[in-house]
């Protein structure tokens, strides 16, 4: 990553329960004004990784600093925001209500109350809903005075886990235009979701967890783009996929329809491919290039098998 001050910085950090190991080796750097995706199936240690990260937890080893404080530390916390995945907000209050409620936990006094509300309300598109209780508000609404709350105080660092669950495409967009604007005025965020097309629309990087590891963190805007290949050639052999290492990884065929797949670290590789097999004597039929999606990476550095664990 670029030279930008890091807002978070872990370095092997460890949580057990009893015998159980929920996150092994959670190693990450997160630069001020980034978006910084934090991906893995179910089971991977990512809740617990939060609840670490938030002070929720303490861990049992490593070290970590955030905001330029070590974990926990209440100047830190005071200076963080948190959209929870799950949550249940108080139903029986109005929206300003409830914004001003988490206002006075947050020690906000009145006059920074007044100011930040409504125009909070304004920025997730429920300057209408003041006056409505929150047991009238669909799910995607109370996703949305759920982000209002975790803006309320102005933070340094916002953690948002699942933020658009229940939204639809409008809804989605309005907190994808949010998170630019974060972007924009130089804060953080931390960003957990299952919907990859999102994290690829907004995120800068992303980190990759399973089993309570990081595996990889990769850019998002990386010109180094890596292509996936499909290829069908005449008659292809053991010993061709065996070759075809030379040029990239991931080299399969599939038994269903014949074509060879694999990966290129560049584009810049397929003309050498592609001469290669025709000298070799291969039969070319189709050779097709296209750019690895989000949903790919995972799948190839996380793998597919994403069956619930114990571990959150």
């Amino acid at each position: 990553m670029s030279a930008q001050p890091l807002t978070i910085h872990t370095m092997s950090l460890r949580k057990e329960f009893g015998a159980k190991v929920a996150v092994a080796d959670l190693s990450l750097q997160v630069g001020r004004g980034e978006v910084f995706g934090f991906l893995g199936p179910n089971g991977a240690g990512k809740t617990t990784s939060v609840k670490m990260l938030l002070g929720l937890t303490r861990p049992t080893a490593g070290t970590a600093v955030l905001l330029d404080k070590p974990l926990g530390d209440r100047q830190a916390r005071a200076k963080i925001g948190f959209l929870p995945e799950h949550f249940r907000f108080h139903e029986w209050l109005r929206a300003g209500e409830f914004l001003d409620l988490h206002g006075r936990l947050y020690g906000m006094n009145r006059e920074a109350r007044a100011a930040a509300i409504p125009d909070l309300l304004a920025l997730v598109g429920l300057a209408d809903r003041t006056a409505t209780k929150l047991q009238a508000f669909s799910k995607g609404m109370l996703q949305r005075i759920g982000l209002a709350q975790a803006l309320l105080n102005d933070p340094e660092i916002v953690f948002l886990d699942e933020p658009t669950s229940g939204l639809d495409p409008l809804g989605r967009l309005l907190v994808r235009d949010i998170i630019d604007g974060l972007r924009g005025e130089g804060r953080t965020v931390f960003l957990n979701s299952h919907l990859l097309g999102e994290v690829e629309k907004t995120c800068d990087r992303v980190a990759f967890i399973r089993d309570g590891r990081v595996l990889q963190t990769i850019s998002l805007h990386d010109p180094e783009e890596r292509v996936q290949v499909t290829l069908r050639v005449g008659s292809p052999t053991p010993q061709l996929l065996a070759d075809l290492t030379q040029f990239g990884e991931h080299v399969n065929l599939s038994r269903h329809n014949g074509r060879i797949h694999l990966t290129l670290a560049h584009e810049s590789r397929l003309p050498d491919l592609a001469a290669w097999l025709v000298q070799s004597g291969y039969s070319l039929y189709e050779l097709n290039p296209q750019r690895l999606s989000l949903e790919d990476r995972f799948l190839q550095i996380v793998g597919n098998d994403s069956g619930d664990g114990a571990a959150r």
